[in-house]
């Protein structure tokens, strides 16, 4: 890996789809609109002065959205709303 690089993606765990359906409403607020769906793809992980979580998240039939997340471990996340 590289020195702050991020690393390999991988699946999401049901603890990290439960915390971004927690947050699913104020994504919608800072989107001005409704999701048909929302389901975490993958999550990426970025070692820096603490941990950035790069999460992609399906919330329509052809539509993503990547989320940068930060926190020393999950589940304590803050949302960065970030597109």
């Amino acid at each position: 890996m590289l020195c702050g690089g991020t690393g390999p993606s991988q699946a999401a765990t049901p603890e990290v789809q439960e915390m971004c359906n927690q947050l699913k409403a104020d994504m919608e607020k800072s989107c001005g609109k409704s999701f048909t769906v929302f389901e975490v793809i993958e999550v990426r992980s970025q070692v820096v002065a603490g941990t950035n979580y790069f999460i992609k998240i399906r919330c329509g039939d052809e539509e993503f959205s990547i989320r940068r997340m930060e926190g020393s471990r999950p589940p304590s996340f803050i949302l960065c709303l970030e597109s």
